[in-house]
């Protein structure tokens, strides 16, 4: 820290930090944009800066309907892979892995990104052969992909139970060595500082009540600041892109369902790996602050209330205890609950909608987070070129009518099995 940096810090801790200068501006919404982009998350907030920096369009506003990042950017587990089967989730999940390994400089902000890698463990033999033939497909697509015996796993893991009383057997694993945790709120900042730098407009606390069209296109939306018209809108509203695509007309192929997490009271290194289990639906990492971050499983049921539940918790807990028997001890610091908005097949919708002007950027599922630097970058790409990049061409909407669907079960699962 430089002379200058701490006499900074000392100034604005003893002035109760009313001197820092703002990250970014908060201005009031002008009458018309190019572009309207809804939602202030990650993907809102990537979108706008590829917009500005790689297609030049800086007339563009981001509505927040809150604050920064308080939606799911804010509620989720900071897991990024690329570890995926499929072709199209497998490119696009790496070039979105690659954007990741670069974005602190990129953003001249720290991310905190974490290179830890995942680890997928299996319980059965048809498990470690699913695991084989993901870890096949990964390298025959240039993702890096290790299998583990049980011996590279006890040198790996220490704290996993490989015991011959175990309560749930472990056979083997799957590593992408490159995978890893970010900072959630980190992300939102950077993404946001640097969109506004480029003269990108971000407005909070300002909800969309209405989309406005005419003749089959969009014309702007109505908000409770105002309305503002814009030629193009794009929704990146996450769990809420049922309730936003409908004030279009639109009835999107999504269902929107709570995921539960939580995270222990924090303790010294322990778990330096992210853990995963498809079989207990079950995964795991450690926090910076030393809190182990504990995720599972969706609620059954159709929700938009942003609460936890005891029954996922209940099980997360279970399925930690199976893994890692000494970490019965700890005590629970806190949870909480993600809206998760899951498309029929598991992938997202990165696409153009049949409204002309309007583009959707939803269906995530269990891959937001991941995919932030990609969705943000193959969306602002669809938006400035009113077409998809290859990367998002099979992301489309139409797909669901078509049967084209990417039905990959590792990357979320179909609600109507819960």
């Amino acid at each position: 820290m430089t002379a200058f940096s701490f006499l900074n810090l000392a100034r604005n801790a003893l002035t109760g930090h009313r001197n820092w200068a703002r990250m970014w501006r908060s201005p009031p919404p002008q009458p018309a944009y190019d572009v309207v982009l809804v939602g202030g998350g990650g993907h809102g907030l990537a979108t706008a800066y590829y917009l500005a920096k790689l297609h030049g369009i800086r007339r563009a506003a981001v509505l927040e309907k809150s604050w920064l990042g308080g939606g799911n950017t804010g509620r989720n587990t900071t897991m990024v892979r690329s570890n995926y089967l499929l072709r199209p989730n497998a490119m696009f999940y790496e070039h979105s892995l690659k954007l990741w390994e670069g974005l602190s400089g990129e953003l001249n902000y720290n991310v905190m990104f974490s290179q830890r890698g995942c680890i997928t463990l299996a319980h059965t033999q048809s498990d470690l052969t699913g695991l084989m033939r993901r870890g096949n497909a990964m390298r025959l697509n240039g993702i890096d992909a290790e299998l583990l015996d049980r011996e590279a796993l006890a040198r790996r893991l220490p704290a996993l139970d490989l015991s011959p009383t175990a309560r749930l057997p472990v056979l083997g694993g799957l590593e992408q060595p490159r995978a890893g945790t970010a900072r959630h709120d980190a992300v939102a900042w950077g993404y946001a500082r640097a969109a506004d730098a480029m003269g990108v407009d971000i407005i909070q606390n300002c909800e969309v009540t209405g989309i406005r069209r005419e003749g089959g296109r969009v014309t702007g939306v109505e908000t409770t600041l105002g309305f503002i018209a814009a030629p193009k809108v794009g929704l990146c509203v996450a769990g809420s892109s049922g309730l936003l695509g409908a004030m279009a007309g639109l009835r999107l192929p999504i269902e929107t369902h709570v995921l539960q997490a939580m995270v222990s009271e924090p303790v010294k290194p322990v778990l330096d790996a992210v853990v995963a289990s498809g079989a207990l639906h079950f995964y795991a990492s450690q926090s910076d602050k030393g809190e182990l971050v504990m995720g599972g499983d969706i609620d059954g049921h159709n929700s938009y209330a942003q609460r936890g539940s005891p029954v996922p918790l209940d099980h997360a807990v279970e399925s930690c205890l199976a893994l890692f028997p000494a970490f019965s001890r700890l005590r629970q610091l806190r949870s909480w609950g993600g809206l998760m908005d899951m498309t029929m097949d598991g992938s997202p919708i990165i696409a153009k909608t049949p409204v002309e002007g309007l583009y959707l950027n939803g269906g995530w599922c269990y891959g937001g987070f991941k995919a932030t630097p990609a969705g943000g970058w193959c969306f602002a790409h669809t938006i400035a070129r009113d077409e998809p990049h290859a990367l998002n061409a099979p992301f489309s909407l139409d797909r669901f009518a078509t049967g084209a669907l990417i039905d990959e079960r590792g990357a979320g699962a179909t609600p109507w099995l819960h």
